[in-house]
């Protein structure tokens, strides 16, 4: 085993030292923070010089961008360490008198490494209870955060398990280690599991492998409370962990895993996301019902509910009597299922559905929407008479709902695991989803509008819902109301665009410029951190960013883990946090009126952009 240290003459090595003998440090206080380098040392292993430039500039102190350790084991290389400073340059500047002082503010973080060597370099440098408070427990608890944010990228949860289970039970080669060392080490391994279940146990309850850990865990700090009564209050947290964990894995019947078996079974209609901050049984449900083949109702139901009150929902919305229509479940070979009024729409049975539809009992449409009737002038004039503030609010408390139960590691499976762990992105894909419902819903009522000045008053409208929902600090429904303005089926209406007035232009141009795409959509970034917490981002493009992370730096180098990408991601992903909620715990709440809120609660949108152009050529014939 040798180490390879980039460190221009950070060693006065003299001529002809053989491997084993002993060599002097010139800053040996530098490495006082590697274990694993100090005891390398004492077991007499290789440090190799630099030989770049002449003996005679050792002294010249080396920035810490020029200081990398190169860890290598069975002639490769394992980890790569990089030496920070934890303060400020200038304090740092000022310490240079004192090498020890100086040593002490410098540490080295992981550049690249094999997923069990950052795990250990992580832990070595970890900083307990007594230790957190300052600036390196701070900074060790940020790297923390990065590796249990970003894990998935490079490693499984079953590797993660047992690589946490080596380290709890890493031995000495040469005979056993201090008491007190082994005790050090198995509380930080314990810190670390409680900090992982703390931030992923959403993630984690269904994981076979995770209950199997934590059984085996908890048995073995059990069984080391004799020799390490210290471990008394760490068993405490992890007693409570693996009590919460059974709980909400061991029950085969619990709410939790009955609406996680709904959500697997009925993925084509209705998506059912758990709230990060309670544990009950999700009581409503988002579910679309076709009223045409190419145009939808976007339902909130209750998830007990039957076809008897889905009609009745759906009657009112489009303004005909529920005595002529029925729910007919469409298979994905193409057949139809007629359901009973009784029936539960919710249910086991309906597993081959591929979608619901409503349709009149000779299976006519319910709406053509290339037929001027009664029931179009009235869908149009019920959303002119409401209030804009109000449905800014009814937008935001759905949209809301939804990233309240969102956790800020759905980003990292849909982006790297997404079409193996599904399940773990429910509540981001149901927010993405809900922005292209909103896009559709603002571009269906202007097109469906065939009356000149009232799609002026419409357009006037959603301006004024945007600017509402922008104050309201939700930029997600912000630029999906600003998408489908700006969509080509709307935005090429010039006559109806000519008779908006100048001052909603003029806004309409001012909100516009936050969704600006130049310099990296600087504009909607500056915007973003002015707000206050809590806001919902503009959930696109921080997926955007993480992608361009991606796709622009390697995960692996040399077979080893690229950190400092992960690094880059992690900052991303903590974004999700800090917009949940504000330093009291509290989120966006606000009252709408209950005819909003059931107007929200059931949109209708025309999913088919070719539906969609025709309405436009339709209003607006091409010259």
């Amino acid at each position: 085993m040798s180490w390879d240290c980039g460190l221009r003459y950070m060693f006065a090595v003299p001529p002809g030292l053989h491997q084993g003998n002993k060599c002097s440090f010139l800053e040996k206080e530098d490495l006082s923070r590697l274990e694993m380098v100090q005891r390398l040392a004492k077991d007499g292993c290789r440090f190799l010089q630099n030989h770049s430039k002449s003996p005679e500039k050792a002294s010249e102190p080396q920035s810490d961008e020029a200081v990398r350790l190169c860890v290598r084991e069975s002639g490769r290389d394992v980890l790569i360490l990089q030496r920070v400073s934890s303060e400020p340059p200038a304090l740092t500047a000022l310490a240079r008198g004192g090498g020890r002082e100086e040593a002490r503010n410098r540490r080295y973080v992981v550049v690249s490494g094999t997923p069990e060597k950052i795990l250990e370099h992580l832990l070595n440098d970890m900083a307990l209870d007594d230790d957190s408070g300052t600036t390196q427990g701070k900074e060790s608890d940020k790297l923390l955060d990065d590796f249990l944010l970003t894990y998935p990228v490079f490693m499984s949860t079953s590797d993660l398990c047992q690589a946490l289970l080596g380290q709890y039970y890493t031995k000495r080669r040469r005979g056993m280690e201090d008491p007190k060392e082994a005790l050090e080490r198995k509380q930080k391994v314990l810190h670390l599991v409680s900090q992982w279940m703390s931030r992923c146990k959403d993630f984690l309850r269904e994981d076979q492998h995770v209950k199997i850990f934590m059984k085996t865990l908890y048995r073995h700090v059990l069984s080391d409370l004799y020799e390490h009564p210290a471990l008394e209050k760490e068993l405490g947290e992890l007693q409570k962990l693996y009590q919460l964990h059974r709980r909400h894995t061991g029950d085969e019947d619990s709410p939790h895993r009955k609406s996680k078996a709904l959500f697997h079974q009925l993925s084509w209609k209705e998506n059912v996301p758990q709230t990060r901050s309670s544990q009950r049984e999700t009581k409503e449900v988002l579910c679309h019902v076709y009223v045409t083949m190419d145009s939808f109702l976007s339902m909130r139901v209750h998830s007990e509910v039957v076809v008897q009150e889905l009609l009745q929902a759906v009657a009112e919305r489009m303004g005909v009597s529920q005595g002529e229509i029925i729910l007919v479940a469409i298979t994905y070979t193409g057949g139809r299922l007629l359901l009973q009024p009784q029936e539960r729409v919710f249910s086991a049975s309906l597993r081959s559905v591929e979608r619901l539809h409503v349709c009149r009992k000779d299976l006519g449409e319910v709406q053509n929407p290339f037929v001027d009737n009664s029931e179009i002038q009235q869908r149009t004039a019920r959303v002119l008479s409401l209030n804009t503030w109000d449905v800014a609010v009814a937008l935001t408390d759905v949209d809301w709902t939804i990233f309240d139960s969102m956790h800020e590691q759905e980003v990292i499976y849909f982006t790297f695991n997404r079409h193996v762990c599904s399940s773990h992105t429910m509540a981001l894909e149901l927010l993405l989803q809900r922005c292209n419902e909103v896009q559709l819903w603002v571009m269906t009522e202007v097109l469906l509008c065939p009356t000149l000045c009232k799609r002026v008053q419409l357009i006037k409208k959603f301006i004024k819902i945007a600017a509402h929902c922008k104050a309201q600090r939700n930029l997600n429904c912000f630029f999906a109301i600003f998408m489908g303005l700006n969509a080509a089926a709307v935005s090429r209406l010039s006559h109806t665009w000519e008779k908006v007035p100048g001052k909603f232009k003029k806004l309409f141009s001012e909100l516009e410029a936050i969704t600006d795409p130049s310099l990296n959509h600087k504009a909607y970034r500056d915007s973003l951190k002015k707000m206050k917490v809590p806001k919902i981002p503009f959930l696109p493009l921080l997926l955007k960013d993480i992608t361009f992370i991606h796709e622009g730096n390697r995960t692996f180098h040399n077979n080893m883990v690229n950190f400092e990408k992960l690094h880059m991601i992690a900052d991303v992903v903590r974004l999700i946090r800090q917009c949940q909620k504000d330093r009291m715990g509290n989120g966006i709440t606000q009252k709408s009126s209950s005819e909003v809120r059931a107007y929200i609660d059931c949109l209708h949108v025309i999913d088919n952009q070719q539906t969609l152009f025709e309405l436009s050529h339709r209003l607006e014939p091409r010259a």
